[in-house]
């Protein structure tokens, strides 16, 4: 390699914030790292993203254990990706839930997802001795699933394809707040390398239609307030939109992918390279931006050796 991901050096440790975002409801950010969502029921408590590492949930479940001693009952997975699931087994729930899609894709891709990430962002995996295996749901869906924590309601929904084909949003009802997993992010590049960016400004479209009072996002800090909520989804719009419009016009001309790449650079950077993991993503999201452009709708699969490949073919 020419030189390594960007997300290799990054070493430093990052501060965790816990915003509540509604009465019983939290965000766990930590500075553009993969953030949880914490859902306080009557009896028992739900959250949503399970982190990369058991040892790296564990710090959830600290803050978790500042605001309520109720037992955790549920764990709630946006989409598939390692940093999202591989830290469920630390939660002990009962309930280990899914989106159907999303499972599938574990099946599908999740080891090679795995070994791609550890090898792209180690910190991340803080602990990573401590990950029994593949995170399986006990329980999935397809469209839609209600789950009751005592009185309160929490509505879990796949509105459209985004960040995956598998994303699921969680809605709380009588707070009005919405944990987005990675289809919405605050001053945090997206990761678009399974991504699917003809659908995903559709499916900001649907989220923006609940017009929600709060959004604990993927990454970056709790959205609270209509003006910071409408904010973040449209820097996100723009972001997908600023990455698929130059990749496209140089696939349509049948064009490199390091001519893509100079290209999103050239829109993407001036707008965007302040934010957080800006780097790491950028490779991964023009690859998948090229294909989908010459008309690869399912995302190739990401392995440690394609990671590589792409890369030093992004370097010449």
């Amino acid at each position: 390699m020419a030189k390594a991901f960007a997300s290799q050096g990054d070493m430093s440790e990052k501060n965790i914030s816990f915003t509540e975002v509604g009465e019983g409801l939290w965000a766990f950010t930590a500075e553009g790292d993969p953030n949880s969502g914490v859902i306080i029921g009557e009896d028992s408590v739900m959250i949503v993203e399970a982190q990369a590492t058991p040892r790296l949930a564990n710090k959830v479940i600290e803050k978790v254990r500042e605001v309520t001693d109720k037992p955790i009952s549920h764990v709630v997975m946006t989409h598939y990706h390692a940093v999202r699931v591989l830290g469920a087994s630390a939660f002990g729930a009962d309930q280990v839930i899914m989106g159907e899609t999303a499972r599938a894709m574990v099946a599908e891709r999740g080891q090679e997802d795995w070994d791609s990430e550890f090898q792209r962002f180690p910190r991340l995996f803080e602990g990573h001795e401590s990950i029994p295996g593949l995170t399986w749901p006990n329980t999935t869906f397809n469209d839609r699933m209600t789950v009751y924590l005592g009185n309160r309601r929490v509505d879990l929904m796949h509105l459209g394809r985004a960040h995956t084909a598998g994303d699921i949003v969680i809605h709380v009802p009588d707070q009005n707040v919405m944990f987005t997993g990675d289809i919405v992010e605050y001053h945090s590049a997206c990761y678009c390398g399974d991504g699917h960016f003809a659908d995903w400004g559709d499916t900001l479209d649907e989220i923006k239609w609940f017009d929600v009072d709060a959004i604990a996002p993927g990454r970056g800090d709790a959205l609270v307030g209509r003006d910071m909520v409408n904010e973040a989804i449209e820097n996100t719009r723009d972001f997908v939109d600023s990455t698929y419009r130059p990749a496209a016009r140089v696939a349509a001309r049948g064009g490199t992918l390091k001519e893509a790449w100079d290209a999103v650079r050239a829109e993407c950077d001036p707008k965007f390279s302040d934010y957080a993991i800006y780097e790491h993503c950028l490779p991964f999201n023009v690859a998948r931006a090229y294909d989908e452009a010459r008309g690869i709708d399912t995302p190739r699969i990401w392995t440690a050796e394609r990671d590589i490949e792409m890369w030093e073919a992004l370097q010449g």
